[in-house]
């Protein structure tokens, strides 16, 4: 994606010797490159800058051939190259200007960015005079660089914030002041830059900056944990605008969006917008942490508007010795568990976000943790490798903490993944590695849910150590492809990648899923707890209820059942099923079924499992596993609208005439 603004283009040695080409490469592809429009519409609103320069923003996703991109940027002849440097495309970043500066000696190079700002003897570590790194905010120490560079005796120790080479020295001037008034930077959205271009996902800023200081964290760490904001009307013109050019998503890039009541207004804005353009589709924000009914608030908005399907709740750990090593413990934890029980109530789906291993998490810690969201009934909880981010204050803290690290093997990606701290061995990591495996297929995805809550609540087994066991189980096998996708993600560190969640739903629930009943049988059937009853019970309705992360029809699992009678099909989508008035009961109180339940002469209940097609997209086997995987990996966080309607299932009546 190519952005052309600036002077009319008059030739390689007049105009474009004055050309600034500003590169973003994202994760994905159509991403509105925010971060380069602030530093052109910056650029622009000087008058001299303005004069001299063409400026040209480049967007390509990090999965396109970089050999390609290579080419396109060396074929544009600038004066000035700017590089957007994340965690996520650092290798990509560094290929590219080794051979931009091999193609363009005499160009010049910006890198900035959370990966490279203070790290300039890392990523100018040969010396180069022609390549500076940004310390800090990019707008103001890029227009200086652009000003300096335009001038025929450049004076760098000018440009504020600025690391670079001179005479043999690595030189980094003095920091250039934080912008505390954000309306000094013109809107990229309401002066041309980004008009004529075509994006699928927006981006949006209201406010920097973080008031919390959670030392994993480069948000706030790096802001001083200081808010600042944009007035209010440029938010609701910047939003207008961005409804009015068609994005399908949007993604709104403050820190903790709902921690001021204007975000309320804001949220309803965009509602209003959508509802009026058909644009964005779908929006994503990183939620308020200590603002549990504004949050519930402002995503009722969003669902009710048809812009959000579920809530993120970023809880991290629930250990209280973490919590205070990482500078978390001022966020209330009951702050979350108040937010996930608000968000159940609305039938809202919400998931929640923790990390492992953060300092002073041990192994049972985790486990207790894992045991406590599982009783507080969590959607969905998804557990996140501990990264070491450059510029957080963990990053200094890795010899304090233990914390050892290995680089994720990737020709893109800079990623450190801790695997080890003072609290737990390589194998201990491992461990909890393999029990969140467990707990991803056995509770989030449903294999075990019904049973997990059984054995937990009458003391037979708690949550965290049903899932050790499974855990253990698991990792004993590596004769199914779906077990080997675990043991190869966790030997060549692939559980980074956040999509891992996806392969594994795809799997589970659809192309692999007969093979993944038979794995919980052999689990179940070698457990002592199977003689209960009860236990037999909880299993076989968890096959039937197991949901279809796909549009496709139902089957029945290939199980001897002993304890519910499957009846057989409805329809396409249903199972009808009699089971005790005791699991029945059980199903109401796990909030499965909304019914009073009522039993038959025998005792029995009849009941209706509903695997509608509500919110899913038909199996697509031509498409990449990547493609099927962003599908469901998004349909795991939504998981409560994929969930299968259990209902008491009255036969039609027969009608006279056949009865006759």
């Amino acid at each position: 994606m190519l952005i052309n603004s600036g002077a009319h283009e008059a030739g390689r040695d007049d105009q474009e010797s004055k050309k600034v080409v500003l590169v973003e490469i994202p994760t994905y592809e159509n991403i509105l490159p925010l971060a380069s429009g602030y530093i052109q519409a910056c650029a622009q609103a000087d008058d001299a800058v303005r004069a001299t320069h063409n400026f040209e923003i480049v967007s390509y996703p990090v999965t396109d051939d970089r050999h390609k991109l290579l080419e396109d940027l060396a074929g544009k002849y600038a004066k000035i190259y700017t590089f957007s440097c994340y965690i996520w495309n650092m290798k990509l970043v560094s290929f590219l200007l080794k051979g931009l500066r091999e193609r363009q000696p005499h160009a010049h190079f910006l890198l900035g960015g959370p990966q490279v700002m203070n790290h300039a003897s890392t990523y100018l570590a040969d010396a180069p005079e022609n390549v500076y790194v940004c310390n800090g905010e990019g707008e103001r120490t890029s227009l200086e660089l652009f000003k300096q560079l335009n001038n025929p005796t450049p004076d760098l120790y000018q440009v504020p914030g600025l690391s670079f080479w001179s005479g043999g020295e690595l030189v980094t001037t003095e920091p250039a002041p934080r912008i505390n008034n954000l309306m000094e930077i013109p809107s990229p959205f309401l002066t041309g830059v980004f008009d004529g271009n075509e994006f699928s996902l927006g981006i949006i800023e209201t406010n920097r900056g973080c008031p919390f200081r959670c030392t994993f964290c480069y948000w706030g760490a790096a802001t001083n944990s200081k808010v600042v904001k944009y007035e209010e009307e440029r938010i609701r013109d910047e939003l207008t605008w961005i409804s009015n050019n068609r994005f399908s998503g949007l993604f709104i890039a403050d820190a903790n969006w709902g921690q001021s009541p204007r975000d309320v207004a804001m949220t309803q804005h965009l509602v209003e917008r959508s509802k009026e353009t058909g644009s964005p589709l779908v929006v994503y924000m990183a939620a308020a942490k200590n603002r549990p009914e504004r949050m519930a608030q402002i995503t009722e908005i969003f669902v009710r508007g048809g812009l959000m399907v579920t809530q993120p709740i970023s809880l991290q750990t629930l250990n209280p010795k973490s919590l205070k090593l990482i500078e978390r413990a001022n966020i209330r934890e009951e702050t979350y568990v108040e937010l996930q029980r608000t968000l159940r109530e609305k039938a809202i789906s919400s998931y929640v976000e923790l990390i492992w291993p953060l300092p002073g998490e041990t192994f049972e810690s985790f486990k207790d943790g894992l045991t406590n969201l599982c009783r507080s009934y969590a959607d969905t909880i998804i557990v996140y490798p501990q990264l070491l981010l450059h510029n957080t204050p963990m990053e200094k803290q890795r010899e304090l903490y233990g914390l050892a690290t290995e680089a994720v093997p990737s020709d893109v990606s800079e990623a450190e993944v801790v695997v080890a701290t003072n609290w737990v061995s390589e194998d201990a990591v491992r461990d909890g590695y393999w029990m969140y495996n467990a707990l991803h297929t056995v509770y989030n995805m449903r294999g075990l849910f019904l049973l997990s809550g059984y054995l937990d609540s009458a003391g037979i087994v708690s949550y965290g150590d049903l899932f050790a066991s499974v855990a253990r189980y698991f990792e004993d096998r590596s004769d199914t492809e779906v077990l080997q996708l675990f043991t190869k993600s966790l030997a060549h560190l692939s559980n980074y990648d956040v999509l891992l969640s996806g392969k594994i739903g795809h799997m589970i629930l659809s192309t692999h899923r007969e093979e993944f009943d038979a794995l919980l049988v052999e689990y179940v059937t070698s457990q002592e707890w199977w003689s209960d009853p009860m236990a037999r019970q909880t299993f076989e309705m968890d096959l039937i209820a197991r949901p279809y992360i796909y549009r496709e029809s139902v089957r029945v699992p290939d199980h001897e059942f002993t304890e519910i009678v499957v009846r057989g099909l409805g329809d396409a989508e249903s199972f009808i099923v009699e089971v005790s008035t005791e699991l029945a009961t059980l199903l109401v109180a796990r909030e499965m079924l909304d019914a009073d339940v009522q039993a038959d002469a025998s005792g029995r209940v009849t009941l209706r499992v509903n695997h509608h097609a509500r919110q899913k997209m038909p199996y697509m086997p031509q498409r990449s596993l990547e493609h099927n995987a962003n599908y469901c990996h998004g349909t795991v966080l939504r998981f409560r609208e994929v969930l299968p309607f259990v209902e008491l299932h009255s036969p039609q009546p027969v009608p006279a005439s056949a009865a006759d």
